[in-house]
Formats: C-alpha cells, structure tokens, sequence
C-alpha cells in the first residue's frame, strides 16, 4: 500500500529550495518507486497533475543528457480562467448563493446545484467555463458534496429530563420489588410481499435477490403491522403482527397476549403492571381508546396498570426501539418478506449476544379504526392521575364487580 502522507512529507521538504523541473523531477521519481499506482498517490500528495508527473517519468527515462536546459521563467505559462475572467467567481457565488445551505462564515457549505446546470448558466452569461472547472472553483469557495444529517431535534417539552426522572424512578422502583416493567410500541409498518428489505447479505457474486421495481402494496397480502412488548427485567420481547389496522385495541390486544402467555408465569406475585409508551401512536397518551382497553385489561388481570408516556418528540429513547426493534431490523436485512409467515419466523430467530429472546405470533383479529369513546365512558374509568404530569403518568385499577 502506497504511503500518501510520506510522500507528501518528502515532497513538502525539499519542493521550497526546487525549480519548476527539479519539483516535476521529483514528483516523478516518486511515483517511480512507488510503482503501480504511483502516479495518482503523488498527485494526491502535492497536487502536482497527472500529466506534469507523466512528463518527469519520461525526463527521467531519457536520462540527463537529453533534458532541456531551459527553466520557465516565474509566473510563465498560461493563464488561469480566473485570472483572465475577473467576474467568473462572483457570478459563480451569485448562481451558488440563493440554494446554498449552511453558514456563510463556515468553511464548510454546500448546494443542491450540479455543476453541469451552474456550467449551463454561466455559459449563457458569456463565461468559458466547463462543468469541471466549476466543481475546482466550488471546492476552492469551501463546496462539498454532502448529504442530510439528523441533529436537529426541534423545540423540547420544558420537563422533558424532569419526566425521564420520573419514569427512570418508578420503573427503579418496580423493578427492585419485582413488578413487570415492559416498554411498548409499534414497529414500522411492512409491505408483505418481494419488496425491497434494506441491508445487505452475503449471497453468491452476480446473483442477488430479484425484488420488484416499485413498492406498491400488493391488496392480496397486505400490510404488516409488528407490535411489540419487552419485557425489560427480563430481556425478551413479544411481538403480535396485526394484518388490520394499528388502533389502541390491538395495542393493548397485544399486551394481553404477552401477559397470558408469558408475563403471568413469569410474575405471578405482581400486584400492578408498569407500562412505558410513547406520547403518540396507537398508544398515545391522549387516545381515549387506549384508556378504555387498558380498563378492559386490568379488570381481567386484576392488576393496577401504571403508565408512563415519554415526553413529545422522544420516542426514539423508548428502550423498545433500541433493545427490540433494532435487532429486528438487523435480522431481517436484504430479506423480502414474502408472507406474513416469513415475518413472523423472522422476528422470533432474532437473538443477541446479551441473551435476548423473542416470542412472535400473527394476530389476524380485526381492529377498526373510527372508533368513539364517550365522555360518560371517560369519566366511568378507575384512572388515578399523578401530581406530575398527570396526563403523562396515570395509574388505572380494576372496577369493583
């Protein structure tokens, strides 16, 4: 491998006491002894170009004898666009300028123009420039090609880390009596069918997976609808892949799977189940079903069901997201999912190397959507508030029968 930085290191230290041939000489004999490659590794190194490197190659295969004694003289050569163009720059800046992004006083900035259509217009203003010329001159006003990065979170709730507190505090406190503590949210909703999977995965060169060109919902399939349960004292999630809609019923549906099935072997001296949500979703904290369904819940498993919703705008730290669904994801890549059973075998395979399982099952029940709560039916609930944020945290007991 071709070392780049000692190269310029060399170059760097001998290049202020060389003329214009003694700096093509040695950038040649560098790329000599470099070898194959050596030519594009020099021009890296001290930007010397390709074809400057080329000639000093064939000067020095000429041996000494043949070099010419003739040295350009300083500031020879021809001109640069620039210099012979005094307004080429500041058009460039003014096409550049109404679609750049980031700080003006950055070195870092970027546009969404490509360089052929700015080479189109500045052409149509009378410059000689080509779309190449333009990519240098960018690069030289701190241009670059970037793309988007998520950093900008948007304005957060005034108690958001008092809420995180809250939450990390109660779920201290189940957690050390013994309580079930899961956090709950609906995965991303999967096209079923040959659709794309993102990812990749080791197959046989030249042949991989033949998917469809476009992603449109194939009605006899249908759509996938994962959600989970982890269970997190235990480090095993639930997931129930509903085939309908994404309501407040099939969430707490799915909880109820997950407590028949494995939670109340798992905790059966519990006394109140504590449930982490998002702020949104089928699971919302203003979802008046999802406070009817939980009263279903808890009169049936006679247990007080605490609720805690993560403050607006961070789902993305619900532990579900990156304890569960993560891992999910990075099971199933470059994988289409052809079938509803192919989903489901998927998610259940998923293990890590922290000892985490997961149970998944196919609920083919039907949740419609439109569904009203009354206000008599809101106020018939057994639903205690908290004195912190009482519309986030909330706590609903079995009725008397």
């Amino acid at each position: 491998m071709i070392d780049v930085e000692a190269i310029r290191q060399r170059y760097e230290a001998v290049a202020p006491f060389l003329d214009e041939r003694g700096r093509r000489l040695v950038a040649a004999s560098e790329a000599v002894a470099a070898g194959y490659g050596g030519i594009a590794a020099v021009t890296r190194a001290t930007g010397v170009a390709p074809s400057t490197v080329g000639r000093g190659i064939k000067e020095l295969g000429r041996g000494a004898g043949s070099v010419a004694c003739r040295v350009r003289r300083p500031g020879g050569g021809r001109k640069t666009t620039v210099a012979k163009d005094a307004t080429l720059l500041s058009d460039l800046e003014a096409l550049v300028e109404p679609t750049s992004r980031g700080d003006p006083q950055s070195p870092l900035r970027w546009t969404c123009k490509s360089v052929r259509r700015l080479a189109a217009a500045l052409q149509a203003q009378g410059h000689r420039v080509s779309h190449t010329l333009v990519g240098e001159l960018l690069k030289g006003l701190g241009f670059s090609l970037q793309g988007n990065r998520k950093v900008t979170e948007g304005d957060s709730h005034p108690d958001r880390d008092a809420q995180f507190a809250y939450i990390n505090a109660k779920v201290g406190e189940a957690l050390a009596e013994n309580q079930p503590v899961i956090s709950v949210d609906t995965k991303k909703k999967e096209l079923v069918g040959d659709f794309k999977n993102g990812g990749r995965e080791y197959r046989r060169h030249g042949d991989p997976e033949a998917v469809r060109v476009h992603d449109f919902m194939i009605k006899e399939l249908g759509r996938a609808v994962p959600y989970g349960v982890y269970d997190i004292a235990a480090n095993a999630g639930w997931v129930s892949v509903g085939i309908d809609h994404d309501t407040a019923a099939f969430a707490v549906s799915s909880i109820r799977r997950w407590w028949q099935s494995l939670g109340r072997a798992r905790y059966p001296h519990a006394t109140r189940l504590h449930i982490t949500a998002d702020g949104g979703g089928s699971n919302g904290s203003r979802v008046r079903l999802w406070k009817r369904e939980l009263q279903k819940l808890a009169n049936e498993i006679g247990l007080d069901i605490v609720v805690s919703h993560l403050p607006p705008g961070t789902s993305k730290w619900n532990k579900i997201e990156h304890r569960l669904f993560s891992f999910i994801t990075q099971n199933w890549r470059a994988t289409p999912l052809v079938s509803y059973q192919v989903i489901v075998q998927l998610i259940a395979a998923t293990t890590t190397k922290t000892g985490l399982t997961v149970h998944c099952e196919l609920d083919t029940a039907s949740y419609p959507s439109g569904i009203a709560v009354s206000d008599a039916e809101m106020a018939d609930l057994n639903l205690t508030r908290a004195e912190f944020h009482g519309d986030w945290n909330y706590t609903i007991s079995p009725k008397p029968p």
